[in-house]
């Protein structure tokens, strides 16, 4: 009898104790269940600045046919504002290229853009620049969160003001490659990428497209830059806008590293013209690519 009840005892106890273990096993969250990090892993743009998302991440993020090319990264600007980006990773030895957005939109202009290129053998990386918004994205539409943070804190968010957004992912770019980056630049980000690019020994080249001399009375004229200046270039724009381009590169010897790329048909403003949805978009993408080519 005494020994029936001991085992019985003993039993209960352990019973007690398999449950228990199960109830902390089944109430304690997976690893992964509050990650931000794709469900594909790249590997990470290493460095003491980088802040790993943090509460302010849910202010873009979404999900969309892409979101398994990139990793979302954010570093500071100049002014220490956070800046978010996405980064399109495709090899350790891959050329690195900047990706800066136009007036009013973000960095998803570059989502589909960036994903061929990255498909090419390029690392690419899309900013926010705090002189952006709101963009419709595959009918989703992601907010500029460089843009909002800027906004919530008084600061102002003029096309100039987001210069130092561009200096700041340059230096950040170029600090997490060891060597010399493309930028790449969208109506007035193309023309800060033409300024802030040009005679800098952490770029190698600049891709522009539809610049213009916005900022001469502020900056001086881009003509004097562009002439002296040896590195690659290359300078597109729609077919309306090419005889101002003309003119910013009237006296420079073009050659095939700093060309201008006027489209056969009416072609687009920015950095759009290589959306699959606008007419012409092969066009542009073979002289781009013919460009980089060369760049080997």
């Amino acid at each position: 009898m005494t020994t029936h009840l001991h085992a019985t005892i003993y039993i209960c106890i352990y019973l007690f104790i398999i449950t228990l273990s199960s109830c902390e096993t089944s109430s304690a969250p997976s690893q992964n269940e509050h990650s931000l990090v794709p469900t594909t892993p790249k590997p990470p743009l290493a460095t003491p600045n980088l802040i790993v998302i943090d509460s302010l991440g849910h202010l873009d993020s979404i999900t969309n046919k892409h979101s398994n090319a990139y990793k979302r990264i954010q570093f500071r600007s100049l002014d220490s504002l956070l800046i978010d980006a996405n980064y399109y990773y495709s090899s350790d030895s891959a050329p690195n290229i900047l990706l800066c957005h136009q007036a009013r939109w973000n960095k998803y202009e570059y989502d589909s853009i960036a994903v061929v290129l990255q498909h090419n053998g390029y690392n690419c990386l899309a900013i926010d620049q705090r002189s952006g918004g709101t963009m419709d994205v595959d009918g989703i539409h992601p907010i500029n969160a460089t843009h909002q943070r800027a906004m919530a804190a008084g600061l102002p968010t003029e096309y100039l003001d987001a210069e130092q957004d561009i200096v700041a992912a340059i230096d950040y770019f170029y600090k997490q490659a060891k060597h010399p980056i493309i930028i790449w630049g969208s109506s007035y980000s193309s023309t800060l990428a033409l300024y802030n690019g040009l005679n800098n020994n952490k770029v190698f080249a600049v891709v522009s497209f539809s610049p213009g001399n916005y900022f001469s009375s502020q900056k001086g004229s881009l003509i004097p830059l562009i002439t002296t200046s040896a590195q690659p270039f290359f300078i597109t724009s729609s077919k309306k806008e090419a005889e101002g381009i003309k003119n910013l590169i009237q006296k420079t010897k073009q050659n095939n590293q700093q060309i201008q790329f006027i489209p056969k048909g009416d072609g687009y403003h920015g950095s759009r013209a290589l959306w699959a949805s606008k007419e012409g978009h092969e066009e542009y993408w073979a002289a781009i690519f013919s460009f980089l080519e060369s760049l080997n």
